[in-house]
């Protein structure tokens, strides 16, 4: 088919209709990780998708819907049967890594000059992809989009010199792992004003701080932190090895594929160019987005699995299901799932045009943050005592999704 080609995405579309290798592939040590700029770029920003009617429009593309199918058969044949074991071991298997980035998720995070495959905004694009994939599991999810999230990140804010050092890396070495450091272990963590301190010095800056509930962060290579500076926040390079960075474990409730970790920084130094210029709030609502994103998928995973349940599950004779109790709880579901979903979209629609979306944002994770823990909580009650085990992935769900309302900046569209 030529259309593909007219729309420069052959090679995304390629990567993700057909998976490619997928042998495995040992991580590289995060002190072995090179980066090296790439010569004669300029900053790249993407253009945003205009829209002649300027309606919300939920009908996707003929591209979207090929990346929706793959996206679907990857979450069912690969992340779900792989979720129980990744749970257990609190690790990704490599064979999951690789076949994860034969998906090409980076291509639609990274513009066309540096390896990428987009040349505008594709934000509703790498959406879908979220809400698909996590409907295989939220903490695989998470954990594989991590890196897509630092190149989003550079894409939308870095410099050329910046964008060049890094996003090529991403594109073409599988082994390269980086993530955000944005949450801190403080009471009511407030991302407009983070502990974590950038003090001028004549090298750059000085940070000091801790940051927790890093999503990879001991495979990271390259870690974007947020500190205060001069009474403003602002992101930080920070290369793994650095001398005064140490990272460690830091298991929780839930997420453990995605290996959370905790990050101390004591005086580390980076230079001025390692500074990223962002507008937080924006960094903050399209990180908002991208947790509703995960809710909404692991949310459907969790009404798709108790419906058959409840259908099969017999008591005094009869499924339970015919039960008012239960059957409303489970509509409950499906109308919460439904608005969290229309929610969410709108707000990327909104984001992807160009136009003002914090309003939109803000609403959608409110809601995200509220249903997605009593959609995992009901999960567990409609499965009655199985709900409790291991033996069904409920349980698995419902401590995933209990961490949307404290990942703030852990991820972003």
């Amino acid at each position: 088919s030529p259309l593909p080609d007219k729309l420069h995405v052959r090679r995304a579309v390629e990567q993700l209709l057909f998976q490619g290798s997928k042998q495995s592939f040992k991580l590289t040590a995060t002190l072995g990780k090179s980066f090296t700029p790439k010569q004669g770029s300029e900053t790249v920003r993407l253009d945003a998708v205009q829209s002649s009617s300027g309606l919300f429009d939920l009908s996707l593309t003929d591209e979207q819907q090929q990346i929706v199918d793959s996206l679907q058969r990857f979450a069912q044949d690969v992340i779900r049967p792989a979720a129980h074991n990744a749970d257990t071991n609190a690790m990704i298997s490599d064979e999951v890594a690789a076949q994860a980035h034969d998906l090409g998720l980076i291509y639609y995070a990274v513009p066309e000059a540096f390896g990428g495959s987009v040349t505008e905004q594709q934000l509703v694009t790498q959406m879908l992809a979220l809400e698909t994939l996590a409907h295989g599991d939220f903490s695989l999810t998470a954990g594989l989009f991590a890196t897509v999230s630092v190149a989003n990140v550079l894409t939308r804010f870095g410099s050329a010199a910046q964008q060049a050092t890094y996003l090529p890396i991403f594109v073409d070495d599988p082994h390269a792992i980086a993530t955000l450091a944005v949450v801190e272990p403080t009471p009511l963590f407030n991302a407009q004003e983070p502990a974590t301190v950038a003090r001028s010095n004549a090298q750059g800056y000085l940070l000091t701080g801790e940051k927790s509930l890093v999503l990879q962060g001991v495979n990271a290579h390259l870690f974007l932190v947020l500190a205060q500076l001069d009474n403003k926040p602002a992101l930080f390079m920070v290369e793994g090895g650095t001398v005064g960075l140490t990272v460690g474990l830091e298991p929780a409730m839930g997420l453990k594929a995605a290996q959370t970790a905790r990050l101390k920084l004591d005086n580390v130094q980076v230079s001025v160019q390692q500074r990223v210029d962002i507008e937080l709030q924006e960094f903050l609502d399209l990180s908002h987005l991208t947790l509703c994103s995960l809710a909404v998928g692991t949310a459907q995973a969790v009404l798709d699995y108790v419906i058959p349940y409840a259908n099969e599950r017999e008591a005094f004779g009869e499924p339970i299901s015919h039960r008012q109790g239960v059957a409303f709880k489970i509509a409950d579901m499906a109308i919460e799932i439904d608005a969290m979903r229309l929610m969410t979209w709108r707000a990327c629609g909104l984001a992807e045009s160009g136009r003002p979306f914090h309003r939109e944002a803000h609403l959608a994770y409110i809601l995200c943050c509220q249903k997605a823990m009593q959609i995992g909580t009901d999960g567990v009650q409609l499965l009655g005592g199985h709900g409790y085990t291991k033996e069904h992935p409920v349980e698995r769900w419902y401590r995933d999704l209990r961490s949307v309302a404290v990942l703030q900046g852990a991820l972003s569209l």
